[in-house]
């Protein structure tokens, strides 16, 4: 599980140093948040776990009338972001957990993208984002359905099974990349929030890992710096290290087409209302 300080540390920094390969996996999520939240016309957008800024970037493109802060634990990820967006004046950054951050006034949307499943109270946390949300304001957000849909997490299990067999029976966490996988938790976990009863719609689509002259390279270097299987990895020694490389690099070649190499991905895109109270 990836808490707090690895986002603020390790794990956020890797995140910085590989942003573009990580908006180039999840472009399609990106691209349906910012399809619905353009429908919804907001004056003042508040992206949560904005990472180096993709989703904010792609916002005030489409809006340009818009406001928009983004929030992020990683000081790292919200410098790339600050150095992506330049002197645009719409947008602005802060390294802040959303989960305590105070802003002077409400906004008339809170989206993020993949970045809620990783609240330790998400009642509380969502409970407090309500607060930052205008009376009448959306909630839109992403999440990775069930493991078992997400071909990338599927794929993985060989290499799970041989280095750390005792993940694959333990149950999933509640904090973490599927913790939102359940429509009835997320729907509890709003209602408890003050929202109003969410609609989650399926997303499916490719999951874009490694393109070029040399996809699986350039896929094996993304596996190893982001997610599961960099965790993983990073726990094994040397010789270990090299088996589990030499096992992924035949899970990659197996989902290569031509120059790239993508994994069938599972997504919930889930909106809901702030039907409470002005804060």
């Amino acid at each position: 599980m990836t808490g707090t300080s690895e986002w603020q540390g390790r794990v956020g920094d890797a995140w910085a140093e590989e942003w573009r390969r990580t908006d180039r996996s999840l472009e399609p999520v990106n691209r349906a948040l910012v399809e619905r939240a353009s429908a919804l016309a907001p004056a003042t957008i508040l992206d949560v776990g904005c990472g180096a800024g993709a989703t904010s970037l792609a916002l005030a493109h489409a809006l340009p009338g818009a406001a928009i802060t983004g929030i992020d634990l990683s000081d790292a990820l919200i410098g790339a972001a600050r150095e992506r967006a330049g002197s645009q004046s719409r947008i602005r950054f802060e390294a802040a957990d959303a989960a305590t951050w105070q802003s002077a006034g409400a906004f008339d949307l809170i989206v993020s993208r993949h970045g809620v499943m990783f609240f330790d109270d998400p009642v509380a946390a969502f409970t407090h984002l309500r607060t930052l949300t205008a009376p009448g304001g959306r909630l839109l957000f992403s999440c990775f359905r069930a493991r078992a849909d997400n071909d990338w997490a599927v794929a993985m299990r060989p290499v799970f099974a041989r280095f750390a067999p005792e993940t694959l029976d333990a149950p999933e966490p509640p904090t973490g990349p599927f913790a939102f996988a359940a429509p009835d938790r997320i729907a509890q976990v709003l209602d408890a929030a003050g929202f109003a009863r969410p609609t989650i719609e399926p997303l499916d689509c490719d999951f874009l890992i490694g393109e070029g002259e040399d996809p699986v390279a350039d896929a094996l270097r993304y596996l190893a710096r982001i997610g599961p299987v960099a965790r993983l990895l990073a726990e094994l020694d040397d010789a270990a290290r090299a088996t589990a490389m030499d096992a992924l690099a035949d899970i990659v070649e197996s989902r290569q087409t031509e120059s790239r190499v993508a994994f069938r991905a599972a997504a919930w895109i889930v909106s809901s209302e702030n039907v409470g109270e002005a804060p």
